[in-house]
């Protein structure tokens, strides 16, 4: 399979991530108890996998496809590689401020992830975070017109947080 494949494969499951993150946040927002409480049974798992799957997902194109990561991707890579870490650990013991860990990397993932979308689109936002041999305004590659890998993990980071929230995460 050639590396176009796995690119499509992952923009397209990063749009059913945000769709699945977007649809659970309006059924909160809403009142559909029904359906939240039978997301709330696989929130932490599905979380768990999600974020994995975001670490495999950048370690795949860094390592095998050669796609070098800027500053900022090592940046969300620095939340995203704990969060799966820890999601995986509290799908069998839950610790104190286990919860708050997760949001707390995931807002500060998500919020850099969503400074390097914006970044790609208007370069002119750089505050002096990049490097010039290695710009983080270059996308790799984008499906979609919008879909690039810090939008992929956006929706990681985004997802996360809805799920840790209404999950069965409670701090023991």
């Amino acid at each position: 399979m050639n590396n176009e494949v796995f690119e499509l494969f992952f923009s397209l499951l990063s749009l059913g991530t945000l769709g699945f993150g977007l649809l659970t946040l309006g059924a909160r927002m809403a009142g559909a108890d029904g359906l939240v409480y039978e997301i709330k049974k696989i929130a932490l798992p599905l979380a768990a996998l999600i974020t994995t799957t975001a670490m495999f997902g950048s370690l795949y194109f860094s390592e095998i496809v050669n796609y070098k990561p800027c500053r900022l991707c090592w940046y969300q890579r620095a939340a995203m590689y704990p969060l799966a870490i820890i999601l995986i650990v509290m799908n069998f013991k839950r610790f104190k401020y286990s919860k708050l860990v997760v949001v707390l990397l995931a807002v500060v993932g998500g919020s850099i992830s969503t400074y390097h979308w914006f970044l790609e689109r208007f370069p002119d936002l750089d505050a002096g975070v990049c490097d010039a041999k290695l710009p983080c305004e270059f996308i790799w590659f984008e499906n979609f017109g919008f879909v690039t890998l810090s939008f992929m993990a956006f929706t990681a980071f985004f997802t996360t947080i809805v799920l840790a929230t209404i999950g069965n995460t409670e701090d023991k």
